[in-house]
């Protein structure tokens, strides 16, 4: 099985500090760039985190202060990874919840803009779990007969990952291979933001999924109290949600063009069923 591709697509994994989005930090990646041609490019990297790795990360995948002590910073890695993801779609294992939103607060803290506007998202994690609720080891010798040696490490995870989305095409009939299908089928509701603090409505507007505000329209919110996103924009949360917020306030701020005659007619038969 190959995947049906029209771009190219990212696989990859982080080890981190945490898992803390907005303050944790990447002290390995793994990049699987997988061609529409099948070919393959493959590189991972060690990461000065620039703060201590707490014990009980170190206990998960094996990565020490002293190991990445000499090692790039993410800062000095930060335009090498942007090229290498530019223009791809991205996928991973729980990639939705964890590593995109790192990854996109790991870029924009180095500078580098993010978003998923011409991209697709695939978390293999999630077909799993609709399908045969496992974990990645598990889905591993479930779907592809094998022991997955080296896990919790960034580079045997990523290809682990991109195996088990294959098999998972080679299993399942009802799902199809193409990467929007994959990340319609993997993706939980539709976010505005990578965090899940800002979901979408029915109505493709923009709510809060939190606080006394949960299930109300952004706008709405800071129509009635305009110094709600200055809070926001001030406190620990992620970069990407804050640039998500930024980017209603600015919205909303816009002027509004002016409707022309024809436009206001037409407007006016469609509400009275004039046509």
């Amino acid at each position: 099985m190959n995947l049906n591709l029209i771009k190219p697509i990212v696989f990859f994994d982080l080890e981190t500090t945490g898992v803390n989005i907005a303050t944790d930090r990447i002290v390995e990646i793994a990049v699987l760039k997988v061609f529409p041609n099948g070919n393959k490019e493959s590189k991972t990297w060690l990461v000065n985190p620039e703060m201590e790795i707490p014990q009980g990360s170190i206990d998960v995948h094996g990565i020490t202060n002293e190991k990445v002590v000499t090692e790039p910073t993410f800062k000095e890695l930060a335009s090498t990874v942007s090229e290498m993801i530019a223009g791809c779609d991205l996928a991973g294992f729980n990639s939705n919840r964890f590593d995109i939103p790192l990854l996109a607060e790991e870029l924009m803290r180095a500078g580098i803009d993010f978003d998923m506007k011409d991209r697709k998202a695939i978390d293999v994690q999630v077909i799993f779990h609709k399908k045969e609720q496992r974990t990645l080891g598990a889905g591993y010798q479930f779907y592809c007969g094998k022991e997955l040696e080296g896990a919790h490490g960034a580079a045997a995870d990523t290809n682990a990952t991109y195996e088990i989305l294959l098999a998972q095409l080679d299993k399942y009939d009802d799902i199809e291979n193409s990467v929007a299908a994959l990340s319609e089928f993997s993706t939980h509701g539709i976010r505005a933001d990578f965090a899940g603090f800002i979901l979408m409505n029915d109505e493709n507007q923009e709510i809060f999924s939190f606080g006394k505000h949960k299930g109300r329209t952004v706008e709405a919110v800071f129509t009635e109290n305009p110094g709600y996103n200055n809070w926001m924009q001030n406190a620990d949360f992620p970069l990407y949600t804050k640039k998500v917020l930024k980017e209603i306030k600015e919205r909303m701020s816009a002027p509004k063009e002016k409707m022309s005659d024809e436009d206001k007619l037409q407007a006016l038969q469609q509400k009275f069923n004039l046509r």
